[in-house]
């Protein structure tokens, strides 16, 4: 397993070893020792799966209550996966990294808390599965408008299929100090 650094430090490309042969392949796709050692120390607590149609766009969303970081992977299909840093005290605020994951490259991606993240749907559909570090939170659920022109995220030419909650999510410019994470 290979821990990749990504343009913002604390968002890391995870790249697994994969042995295929004419029968299929076999992944270790987390191993406490090998995240531990690359420095993500604490444990996931959540799993969750969302299977999503071509062009839907799920997020930004964050916790500021039980804020959650989070390892993401595709098992079917591809996405372009998005990390907005929405640290209210960081260097990088408002900057984001973006990757395709899928279930050809099968890369994760590790996602630290005080980020929004989210991801748009490129092949037909999609299966994406991620663990989180600390239990979701309705009470702390935030997020950030998609097309920020502040983040300016480099999102496919394809209209967005969204939910009525991410059509209305605020601008990064319009949210109040205490709904940002330190």
């Amino acid at each position: 397993m290979e821990f990749i650094s990504t343009e913002i430090e604390d968002v890391i490309l995870v790249r697994p070893i994969v042995y295929e042969d004419k029968r299929g392949f076999f992944t270790e796709t987390f191993r406490v020792d090998k995240f531990v050692k690359a420095g993500i120390l604490k444990p996931f607590v959540q799993d969750n799966l969302s299977r999503s149609v071509k062009n839907t766009l799920r997020g930004l969303h964050y916790q500021v209550i039980q804020p959650q970081a989070k390892l993401v992977m595709v098992t079917h299909g591809e996405i372009l996966d998005v990390a907005v840093d929405v640290r209210r005290d960081s260097p990088n605020f408002g900057k984001y990294v973006s990757y395709r994951l899928s279930d050809k490259n099968r890369e994760m991606l590790y996602i630290p808390e005080g980020f929004a993240h989210g991801f748009f749907v490129l092949s037909d559909e999609a299966t994406f599965l991620y663990k989180c570090n600390d239990y979701y939170n309705p009470a702390g659920e935030r997020g950030i408008r998609w097309d920020d022109p502040q983040v300016n995220i480099d999102w496919p030419d394809a209209p967005p299929v969204l939910s009525a909650k991410d059509q209305n999510l605020p601008f990064l410019s319009d949210l109040k100090s205490e709904d940002l994470p330190r």
